[in-house]
């Protein structure tokens, strides 16, 4: 086994693609250093389904070769990424974590995987999930629980437990990941990282296999907000190919490192988000709300409707499924036929009574951002919980769904853009997420606050101790 490069690995995006640029480290280094980090912590972790390393040194040796003779395609050029596995890509398979898709090889790529790669990034290979996305814990897999690196006997987080174990852990230096209720968020925050939704809308979904199309959203999960930017400028931009996406003015992600919102107004919505809290979580969101009030911002208790309907995402999800649940139902884990089977008897006019009040829902929040510019909660009202726990029925399944995605849910209903930052951490070491949420398309100025927060902080730098042992 080739030896571990901690240092290497556990640098940010920003900081490593300027030693790229600089011709200081080479992209073969970092992507070797990297599959050495995969060989050595994937089989506690259970972070990744496909490795992709011949392609992966071939494509970093070309990144070299580009970078050498002065081609620089930008800050994510030769650097090594990974991608959950819902994402597709031409020639190799991609699964969705599912018996149902375990030989399915995509002709083409996803839309963000071409973005990627025409930014020149190197693709690691396809990451855990919970089968077909449907959950927060990424237990329910075909291909075995993912582990969260702070203690293995813990979850990852849910639906994209792969992406956040696989950063948090440094197998790979950012990835993506899909969130439909919180899968990209409630990971990174169970993880201790970073995990961005954008604007429904802003990246395209073109080639993800959906969960439930008005819910879904594709974004990063990384170790630092600076990180986060770099890979949102690179997957961000109208897809005319794509029905969700939306034509709108890509701004330049990574400038809020410098630049923040003069006086943020900072709207806490302390009713259905702040309840219920473990102890230790409250404690972290009322001293992260003092920390950005020290760093200018004024905060005011805020009311916001909360829809917990479930309808669009049961509809859409189970209409997606229908023809394959008719032919082969065995091939779906039993909790996720069963939470599919509950889009079954949903009519017509039920879900089109469903769907115009998530787009009045979506509307209504141009109102609630007139007078605050951000919206800040926990991310979950709970820490990763221990897998040896996980309900044996659908039910209980469904209602520890209920809670790990209780506060990330309804900003899928919002549509907004919004952020998980590491705030905290509990007794037992387990790390604690804040969320931020911004106006819909302002991402840039959502970053930039969040990136206020991560440098006036010191959560982002802490390891999990799985590295200990290596």
């Amino acid at each position: 086994m080739a030896p571990l490069n901690d240092g290497l690995t556990f640098l940010s995006v920003e900081a490593v693609s300027a030693l790229v640029k600089s011709k200081k480290v080479s992209p073969v280094e970092l992507t070797r250093a990297c599959l050495a980090r995969i060989e050595a912590l994937n089989p506690s972790l259970n972070a990744f389904i496909t490795l992709m390393a011949e392609s992966a040194l071939a494509d970093s040796r070309r990144a070299e070769s580009e970078v050498q003779h002065g081609r620089w395609l930008g800050p994510l050029h030769g650097i090594p990424i990974a991608l959950k596995d819902l994402i597709d890509t031409a020639g190799v398979k991609t699964t969705a974590a599912s018996a149902l898709f375990q030989n399915r090889i995509p002709q083409d790529d996803a839309a963000v995987v071409l973005r990627l790669k025409q930014a020149g990034a190197v693709v690691l290979g396809k990451l855990n999930m919970q089968e077909f996305a449907y959950g927060g814990t990424s237990l329910p897999s075909h291909y075995g629980r993912v582990s969260n690196p702070w203690d293995i006997e813990r979850v990852a987080g849910g639906s994209s437990g792969g992406p956040a174990a696989a950063v948090a852990a440094g197998l790979c230096y950012a990835a993506l990941g899909s969130d439909t209720g919180g899968s990209i968020r409630e990971p990174a925050a169970f993880c201790g990282i970073v995990g961005l939704k954008p604007t429904y809308g802003r990246v395209s979904t073109r080639g993800v296999i959906p969960l439930a199309s008005s819910l879904d959203h594709i974004g990063p999960i990384t170790r630092t907000v600076g990180d986060s930017a770099i890979v949102l400028q690179a997957i961000a931009g109208y897809d005319p190919s794509d029905i969700t996406s939306q034509d709108r003015v890509v701004e330049r992600y990574l400038q809020p490192a410098r630049d923040r919102h003069a006086r943020p107004r900072i709207g806490v919505a302390r009713d259905f988000y702040y309840e219920g809290l473990q102890p230790e979580i409250q404690a972290a969101l009322e001293q992260a709300l003092a920390i950005l009030i020290r760093l200018g911002g004024e905060t005011r208790d805020v009311p916001l409707e909360v829809s917990t309907d479930r309808t669009v995402l049961r509809a859409e999800a189970y209409a997606y499924h229908a023809e394959y649940i008719a032919k082969t139902p065995e091939l779906y884990l039993p909790e996720t036929l069963g939470k599919l089977k509950l889009g079954s008897d949903i009519d017509g006019e039920t879900y089109i009574r469903a769907r115009r009040d998530l787009e009045r829902l979506r509307r209504s929040m141009t109102n609630v951002f007139s007078s605050i510019d951000f919206l800040v909660t926990p991310t979950t009202p709970v820490v990763a919980p221990k897998a040896a726990d996980y309900p044996s029925t659908l039910e209980g399944a469904m209602a520890l769904d209920a809670l790990l995605l209780r506060n990330t849910r309804p900003i899928n209903m919002y549509g907004v853009p919004t952020i998980s930052v590491p705030c905290g951490v509990s007794r037992e070491g387990m790390p604690i997420g804040l969320q931020i949420s911004g106006p819909p398309w302002q991402e840039q100025q959502l970053l930039a606050l969040a990136h206020a927060f991560e440098e006036a902080t010191d959560w982002h730098k802490r390891r999990p101790p799985i590295l200990a042992s290596t």
